[in-house]
């Protein structure tokens, strides 16, 4: 409720990381990112995530995916896929230094398509790709290009094959997981939805939660603490 302090507290916090102070004033610092009042502001009602927010996010969740009781997720950050795409196993091979991302039971992908973010995910559990457009778009040919990443991954780092056949690979559909109503909430949707899939939650979501959603990363993203 509105009389309750702790929100209103946070209300007043949001507010003024959104209105008080200089653009370039620093309101976050983690993961080796450093979040700006700028970057900020991206959340406010109608804007559009930039890579800051974003790749911050996808740290929050690997961070409390380290608490016990949740799955081992493992993110790549929002370049992963353009250079993936553009250059082959060989352009990111150094990306994966010192991890073996085979230790994990989901790995996240959040992908930027020039004007719009999308999120691919790998649960090497059940050993599926998945893809999630909250415009829904397919992507079909992107999850081939991971299916072929962790081949030459697996084989690279491990030593063993992966058996291309025992794979899962398909596009949700718009009847499977909610769809944006405007031109400027994709990457709060693909937050969400990377935020439900690392607790193994159904997506329930609408896109009557955004600027809920929206505010409430303000205040994570300045805690360093998912809510």
């Amino acid at each position: 409720s509105p009389l309750n302090p702790f929100f209103q507290a946070m209300e007043s916090e949001i507010s003024a990381a959104f209105d008080s102070g200089e653009p370039e004033d620093i309101l976050s610092r983690a993961f080796k990112l450093t979040v700006t009042r700028e970057d900020i502001c991206t959340l406010q009602p109608l804007g559009w995530l930039n890579d800051r927010i974003m790749n911050f996010y996808m740290g929050l969740l690997v961070e409390r995916s380290k608490k016990e009781g949740y799955p081992a997720v493992y993110a790549f950050n929002t370049f992963f896929y353009s250079k993936l795409s553009s250059t082959s196993h060989k352009g990111v091979k150094k990306w994966t230094k010192g991890v073996d991302i085979f230790e994990h039971d989901v790995i996240l992908v959040p992908i930027h398509l020039r004007i719009h973010w999308t999120l691919l995910v790998v649960d090497l559990r059940e050993k599926t790709i998945k893809y999630f457009d909250s415009l829904g778009q397919k992507g079909d040919h992107i999850c081939e290009t991971v299916l072929k990443y962790l081949e030459e991954e697996s084989r690279e780092k491990r030593n063993i094959e992966l058996t291309a056949s025992e794979w899962t690979l398909h596009s949700m559909g718009t009847e499977e997981i909610p769809q944006q109503n405007n031109g400027n909430d994709c990457g709060v949707f693909v937050c969400k939805f990377a935020d439900f899939i690392s607790r193994d939650k159904p997506i329930i979501f609408t896109p009557e939660h955004m600027p809920y959603f929206r505010r409430k990363m303000v205040w994570e993203i300045i805690h360093q603490q998912l809510l």
